[in-house]
């Protein structure tokens, strides 16, 4: 690596790196740990970019006969210093799959693009139908397959290729699957999940259960979906997720990695500005490991900080969780933006499911996913029937931007301009203008970026406050302090933001509150009721023992009623 100077980002082809004589961190050991660890279908689930495709893609030019003579590619490497592993290469048939394209979430369109993926596939092995091992009924089964077949004849067309590879070959064959869960989050966030899950339960059982042919499975993702989803049955399946030991160092730098990185691009002296911004990842017991594609966009722009990997593609159901999510999962992000961490018990297969119901399936998604890290796990006794309980904070600060950038989209997505208006009228105490703007803009918000399935008008408000609230520390985030449902004095304020600059800016306490019919006449009322309730709590008392003059402190009520909002 001492004398590359071609980073490559997005290129996942092993040959082509290797070829091209770019930066690359040697990972080959994987090979070796994965063919002796003697499993016959392992799932590994790491994050997004986190080399999985390149990793893949590495097997398949070690293993495949297509590659046979390519040595060259792996000459230099940890696996060509072992001399069986030299006669290994390139003697297996191998069958490489990508869900990664699957980007529609329709059933048909997700089945018409799975069988063009595995019709690609046949196209790429059609050769072996010259040899005269095969028949005519044989050569017109291989042609059956095309982008037009039924249901059926897709989801056992991996097995049946498996045949006719090891009949033309006389060895078993390797199945490579990458992304395989792209299908299964397309499909839940558009509300097709039962359907395609079943389609693909059938493709799983046949490609990898019921599949004599076989020599090795290898299945990556970001996800493990529940057995019962899609992996019924499938109980020579050897599931390696983030919190396992096994393969920890083979996706992902290690700070090592990292830091010789850096050192031979000369740019050794921001190593604790990276470990700052994108150090984080743990997976099972090793600490400190690094998104390469950070890193690797970081070397290329030549030591600029960004959120390269948090700002890539993907963030869809994330971004839709946290919108639509309770209040708890509202008010947990908000201390996670101010550093903060929290505990989650959680069970580490996914169950799409129960994602609008099971705040700590969100959690166990984020997990999965990259977005949080654990700090602590706590010890499980054997008869214990709860899942472990871990304690949660973001992954690193390049997490934390995307997160507020994720906020502040919300209101992007809806009237910003009209956002930062209400934050300056706030600010200069324009009474008018804030009760303009949160009944003629933010209250769309209901709808448009604060509801999920399941909430009921009643929640809506309480929702909305904390979407609110997020989006209040995402736009004066440096210039307050913004607390949320903390104690003080006799009770619980909602909000109390406390200024860095104490000279210029005010201290301000604002409470929540939803109109009572039965107790309140109408919203005027429901606010008198919302400032004595500042006042009766003492909600001022920690400013005050903080030195703020209660003249330098406001307070605002914002009452609701439906759709309908009164701030004074």
């Amino acid at each position: 690596m001492d004398n590359i100077t071609i980073v490559n980002i997005g290129v996942q082809q092993f040959d082509r790196i290797r070829e091209r004589g770019s930066f690359y961190v040697d990972k080959t050991r994987f090979i070796k740990e994965w063919w002796e660890s003697g499993s016959d279908v392992t799932l590994i689930t790491r994050p997004r970019r986190f080399g999985k495709t390149l990793n893949m893609s590495m097997l398949e030019c070690f293993f495949s006969n297509k590659y046979a003579g390519r040595g060259d590619l792996f000459e230099g490497l940890s696996v060509w210093k072992d001399e069986k592993y030299r006669q290994i290469q390139g003697t297996y048939p191998v069958i490489f799959l990508s869900f990664a394209s699957v980007k529609t979430g329709t059933v048909e369109g997700i089945k018409t693009a799975f069988k063009r993926i595995v019709s690609n596939v046949y196209m790429e092995n059609r050769d072996i139908m010259d040899s005269e091992e095969f028949n005519d009924d044989d050569r017109d089964n291989f042609a059956s397959v095309n982008v037009k077949m039924d249901d059926d004849t897709a989801y056992s067309a991996i097995n049946s290729l498996c045949m006719y590879l090891e009949r033309h070959y006389g060895k078993k064959v390797i199945i490579i699957l990458d992304e395989y869960d792209t299908p299964m989050q397309e499909s839940w966030l558009s509300g097709n999940w039962d359907r395609v899950a079943a389609f693909f339960r059938l493709f799983f059982n046949s490609t990898f259960k019921t599949n004599s042919h076989i020599e090795r499975g290898m299945i990556t993702g970001i996800t493990r979906i529940s057995k019962e989803s899609i992996f019924s049955g499938l109980n020579n399946l050897d599931v390696v997720t983030t919190t396992s030991d096994d393969y920890a160092t083979s996706f992902g730098f290690t700070e090592e990695e990292v830091f010789k990185a850096l050192d031979d691009m000369e740019l050794g002296s921001e190593k604790q500005g990276v470990k700052q911004w994108y150090d984080g990842f743990t997976f099972g017991r090793h600490t400190d490991i690094y998104n390469p594609w950070s890193i690797a966009s970081f070397i290329r722009k030549n030591g600029k900080y960004a959120a390269y990997w948090a700002n890539t593609s993907g963030n869809g159901l994330v971004n839709s969780l946290i919108q639509q999510g309770s209040t708890e999962i509202k008010q947990i992000m908000e201390d996670l933006l101010q550093g903060k961490s929290f505990v989650a018990r959680i069970d580490e297969q996914i169950v799409f499911n129960q994602l609008d119901g099971n705040e700590d399936a969100v959690w166990s998604l984020l997990l999965a996913t990259g977005y949080l890290k654990v700090l602590e796990v706590e010890e499980v006794k054997e008869d214990d029937e709860k899942n472990p309980a871990y304690t949660l904070a973001l992954t690193n600060f390049e997490v934390k931007r995307m997160f507020q950038d994720m906020v502040d989209g919300w209101f992007h997505s809806t009237t910003h301009t009209e956002y930062n208006g209400f934050i300056k009228a706030l600010l200069i105490n324009d009474v008018d203008y804030m009760n303009e703007f949160m009944n003629d803009i933010a209250l769309c918000s209901f709808s448009n970026f604060d509801t999920a399935k399941s909430v009921s008008h009643k929640d809506a408000p309480e929702r909305f406050y904390h979407g609110f609230v997020l989006g209040l520390m995402v736009e004066l985030k440096g210039r307050f302090v913004i607390k949320s449902n903390r104690e003080s004095g006799f009770g619980r304020y909602d909000i109390i933001m406390k200024p860095s600059d104490r000279e210029h800016d005010c201290a301000y306490i604002i409470e929540f509150k939803v109109h009572k019919p039965k107790r309140e006449k109408d919203l005027e009322e429901t606010l008198s009721n919302a400032h004595k309730q500042i006042e009766e709590k003492r909600y001022e008392e920690e400013l005050v023992s903080e030195g703020f003059a209660p003249e330098k402190i406001r307070k605002y009520g914002f009452v609701f009623r439906g759709k309908e909002c009164l701030i004074g």
